[in-house]
């Protein structure tokens, strides 16, 4: 199974104060979609509305951006993902956005809420 995540959906699911230091948030999400993927040998590539200044790298993890930021930029470029896959039926997309979890369904992938996958991957470190 492949994992998508809507990155800053999962990073705004808790009010912890990610909103003072995005790219904090960002960096903080990547290192534990790591050690979740490293403890559960899973496949994820995580989303950001554009790409990250300075950029995020991962060797466990796939980091993909919108091509270009604005209003439902990450929604359309998990859903271009999605339906690019030969097997979208073995994607899970994270995103409680009902519209973006509609739209992925529609192409065959399942949805799993932010909140509980962020419970997930806290589990694992």
């Amino acid at each position: 199974m492949r994992w998508i995540v809507d990155a800053m959906n999962v990073i705004g699911s808790r009010p912890d104060g990610w909103w003072k230091d995005r790219h904090a948030a960002m960096v903080r999400l990547t290192t534990q979609l790591e050690r979740w993927v490293v403890a559960e040998d899973r496949q994820v590539t995580v989303v950001f509305e554009k790409p990250p200044s300075p950029p995020i790298g991962s060797e466990v993890i796939e980091i993909a951006a919108a091509p270009r930021g604005g209003a439902n930029s990450a929604d359309d470029e998990i859903v271009r993902l999605v339906q690019a896959d030969p097997r979208p039926q073995e994607i899970t997309v994270v995103t409680s956005d009902i519209t973006l979890a509609e739209r992925v369904r529609e192409a065959g992938a399942d949805v799993c809420p932010a909140a509980r996958f962020r419970s997930l991957i806290e589990q694992a470190g």
